[in-house]
């Protein structure tokens, strides 16, 4: 199983023209190779993938895969509006030597299930690169239902899905839901942060993490503790970090990791306009979040 653990989601440093800091990016990506995450999330939602333009995106790919040396796979997001756009994605990120690559089924007009399944397909056929499917129904407005992810499962190739994860009580049925859809060996890993650990809990393949692109230390302590079967550590360690789950549901996990990447001086880039970073009060409180984790990277 290629997506397996956590896999560490960082930002993309850029500037206000859309320009790719690709020095600081290797400076990001490179503690997390360091720390030993299973993969890393490049050019996902916390990568504002949608912001950058192709050749950007290229660029990016190409500073991460040579920082990390192959130390550690790399997932790639090609999502775009246009198939074709995103198949040109993906044949980036394949010929770059991208693991894999994570793709949303990117929207203006809603999209039905068969045009995802030929919109994913395609890419699949055109790029050669293996590919996660990547639910994200808050951005997109399409939710890949049970039965499209069991259809797509079955294209060689297909090989993981990245779901939001439901809250602790809904996580299991969701779980054996996708399970009885999907072949044997296919990822069913999860993303938000402050639901993951009980999903990881429940027997989920993976953690799609904001949280490790900036301090894999904690996370990497989570999913090593479920993976070793003690679930109270799991549990203790995620109730630490219930005050930054909290700045994440109310601002964003996206925000949040760029305002405390800039006040501990790891990364000055700003997220990319429209998207403000945090200022004043809501900046503050990050700041006093983080001193009292005190997060290691």
């Amino acid at each position: 199983m290629l997506l397996k653990g956590l896999s560490a989601f960082p930002i993309t440093p850029s500037d206000a023209a859309g320009q790719v800091d690709t020095a600081t990016l290797g400076r990001l990506v490179a503690p997390l190779a360091a720390a030993g995450v299973d993969s890393i999330g490049l050019l996902g939602s916390t990568g504002t993938y949608p912001y950058l333009s192709r050749a950007e995106r290229r660029r990016a790919v190409d500073a991460a895969l040579e920082e990390v040396s192959g130390r550690v796979p790399i997932l790639v997001g090609v999502g775009a509006l246009r198939t074709d756009e995103a198949v040109r994605l993906a044949q980036d990120a394949r010929a770059a030597g991208a693991a894999a690559g994570l793709l949303a089924a990117v929207s203006y007009t809603p999209l039905t299930e068969d045009e995802v399944f030929e919109h994913v397909s395609t890419v699949l056929r055109e790029s050669g690169l293996s590919l996660c499917l990547y639910d994200n129904p808050g951005t997109t407005h399409f939710r890949f239902t049970s039965a499209l992810v069991g259809r797509l499962s079955g294209l060689p190739g297909i090989v993981a899905v990245k779901s939001p994860a439901p809250e602790a009580p809904a996580v299991a049925a969701h779980l054996a839901e996708l399970r009885g859809a999907v072949p044997d060996g296919f990822s069913l890993g999860y993303s938000g942060d402050w639901n993951a650990v009980e999903a990881l809990l429940a027997g989920g393949d993976a953690w799609y993490s904001v949280i490790a692109g900036a301090f894999p230390q904690i996370a990497l302590a989570i999913v090593r503790a479920v993976e070793g079967g003690d679930a109270a550590e799991a549990r203790r360690l995620n109730a630490r970090l219930e005050p930054l789950w909290g700045l994440f549901r109310e601002f964003s996990s996206l925000r949040v990791v760029y305002a405390s990447l800039d006040i501990l001086g790891i990364c000055r880039a700003k997220p990319p306009r429209p998207i403000l970073p945090l200022e004043g009060a809501a900046r503050q409180r990050v700041t006093e979040v983080l001193l009292s984790l005190d997060l290691s990277r």
